[in-house]
C-alpha cells in the first residue's frame, strides 16, 4: 500500500474528504467539530492543588520573631538582599551562613560593588542590640548607604 494510498483512506474513515464525483454534490470537506477538552481539565486541575500546596513553602527565610511597630512599609521594585542575625547572633545572607568576616566580600559579589544597591537586616526581637548595629556598621563602613532595619507591624 503506497503512502498516498494510506492516507486517501484514511480520510475516507474520518470523513475529512468527500469523494463524489457527481456535479450535485459541491461539498468536498466536513467538519469534525468534536474536542475532548476532559483531559486537559485533569491536568489543569492537578496543576492547580500542585501550586495551591507549594505556594506557602516557597517563603525563604531564617526565621526570627521581629519586633513589632506601627510605621508604614517601603516599596522598591528591586530584590533587596535580606541579612538576618538570628537568637544566636548568626549571621546569613538570605539562607546561608556567613561568617562576620566574610560578610562584606559575600556581599561585594551579590551586588558586583554596586553600593546603591537596598540591603534589608531583620534581626530577632531579643538579640542584643549592639549585634546588629555591629553588623549593621560593618555594612555601612563597606560604602553600602542603603541600610534598612526590618520589622514587623502591630496589630
Amino acid at each position: 500500500m503506497s503512502l498516498q494510498q494510506y492516507f486517501l483512506d484514511n480520510w475516507k474513515k474520518n470523513k475529512l474528504i468527500h469523494l463524489n464525483n457527481s456535479r450535485k454534490s459541491r461539498r468536498r470537506y466536513t467538519q469534525m467539530s468534536e474536542i475532548n477538552v476532559t483531559p486537559f481539565v485533569d491536568v489543569m486541575l492537578v496543576l492547580l492543588i500542585v501550586f495551591m500546596v507549594t505556594a506557602p513553602l516557597l517563603t525563604v527565610g531564617i526565621p526570627v520573631d521581629l519586633p513589632k511597630v506601627k510605621a508604614t512599609a517601603l516599596t522598591d521594585q528591586k530584590d533587596p538582599i535580606e541579612i538576618t542575625v538570628n537568637l544566636e547572633g548568626e549571621v546569613y545572607i538570605g539562607e546561608s551562613l556567613v561568617e562576620v568576616e566574610n560578610l562584606i566580600p559575600r556581599i561585594n559579589a551579590i551586588t558586583e560593588l554596586n553600593t546603591e544597591a537596598r540591603i534589608y537586616i531583620r534581626g530577632d526581637r531579643v538579640v542584643a542590640y549592639g549585634r546588629v548595629m555591629e553588623i549593621m556598621s560593618i555594612i555601612n563602613s563597606a560604602g553600602y548607604i542603603k541600610v534598612a532595619l526590618i520589622t514587623q507591624n502591630s496589630k
